[in-house]
């Protein structure tokens, strides 16, 4: 497998980390995420969109968007479960990630360290405002369950993991949230598990 990949972004960290977890071997090629000049050539037909993650499986083909690949790769193992509520509750918690979390907690991350023209202080404010509506859902949640499906790991814990626990390099105050810390620690001990620089 192939992984077009970025060192500093939280999507790809989601796939990289399951790929870990599974002990799957797989190949790397960096990108950058402030410099997309060269996405169309080097992702081409792989991805419509030109973004990454992009995952080529061994027969070429080829899976864009961080939740899809990790659905892909944790099917028919422990990270995905079988019963149906709890998969459409992991569908639910990938669709929040990706709708309410991801927008503003990764955005506000990228602005502030990889934006070669960040947008004006205000703008940056009123999207980690949103930001910490994700935040205050999230713990919510976690104040009442250990992880975010099924009182056990999965997916869903690898999506939201994935930007939560780099928030304060975006300058979220994640102090007032006990919940949140303790399911990052509980995140952070799980079998095979590394850390984004890795």
């Amino acid at each position: 497998m192939l992984l077009y990949n970025s060192q500093v972004s939280g999507n790809c960290y989601k796939v990289r980390l399951l790929l870990a977890q599974l002990g799957i071997d797989y190949e790397r090629r960096e990108l950058s995420v402030a410099d997309r000049s060269n996405r169309q050539e080097v992702l081409g037909e792989l991805n419509p969109a030109w973004r990454i993650p992009t995952l080529v499986l061994d027969d070429g083909r080829a899976i864009a968007e961080s939740n899809a690949i990790i659905w892909y790769l944790a099917t028919d193992t422990p990270y995905l479960p079988e019963d149906r509520y709890e998969r459409a509750k992991i569908l639910q918690w990938l669709f929040f990630e990706q709708y309410s979390h991801e927008p503003y907690i990764a955005t506000v991350r990228f602005w502030v360290n990889y934006a070669p023209d960040p947008p004006p202080q205000s703008e940056i404010e009123s999207r980690r405002a949103g930001g910490y509506l994700a935040l205050d859902a999230l713990e919510r949640h976690l104040a009442l369950e250990p992880f975010i499906v099924g009182r056990r790991y999965s997916i869903a814990d690898i999506a939201l993991y994935g930007y939560t626990h780099v928030a304060e390099e975006g300058g979220f105050d994640l102090s007032r949230y006990a919940a949140i810390h303790r399911w990052l620690d509980r995140v952070a001990r799980a079998p095979g598990h590394v850390p984004i620089t890795a």
